[in-house]
């Protein structure tokens, strides 16, 4: 797994709560899980969302989840797994206390991208996404239901990674 991640392929994460899971209330989303997987995942993804993970991966980006939620891996892996979708990469709450926070006696923002080698973060929050510049990565911020996000996310991650690579 490691040897796939050259420098060429560029890392986009996505947070999961408000920005893949979001509430059928205020957001288009795709169909749930066929019973009884439906009672063990409850969440439903934001529409459109295993679509343009399968895009960013077929064009060469690596996918990462990276959330402060405490969900374990193989829980989100097995979710998205029954929606036809793979990971490059996941951080949650538990890996980034591990991982990021470990030895630093100042608190560091909930999430650092940029310590995995993700270029792109998508988060639902604005603090998070004006980490960017101090830590060293790019943010799109989704917070709100929007019928082109796939474009926008698309077409952000191909400005950042056309800028990282020039």
């Amino acid at each position: 797994m490691k040897n796939r991640s050259h420098q060429s392929n560029m890392r986009v994460s996505f947070d999961l709560d408000e920005v893949l899971f979001v509430s059928p209330d205020t957001h288009r989303t795709e169909p749930p899980l066929p019973f009884p997987l439906n009672r063990i995942f409850k969440e439903r993804l934001r529409f459109g969302a295993p679509g343009l993970i399968n895009a960013l991966r077929s064009l060469g980006y690596e996918v990462w989840i990276y959330t402060s939620s405490f969900r374990s891996e193989r829980y989100i892996r097995m979710l998205f797994f029954f929606y036809g979708v793979r990971f490059d990469g996941i951080v949650n709450g538990d890996r980034h206390l591990a991982e990021v926070q470990k030895g630093h006696s100042e608190t560091l923002p909930q999430k650092v991208p940029s310590h995995y080698g993700i270029s792109l973060h998508v988060d639902d929050e604005s603090v998070i996404c004006s980490y960017g510049r101090q830590y060293g990565f790019e943010a799109f911020q989704l917070d709100a239901p929007d019928e082109e996000w796939m474009e926008k996310v698309l077409e952000r991650a191909f400005t950042v990674r056309k800028k990282l690579t020039s």
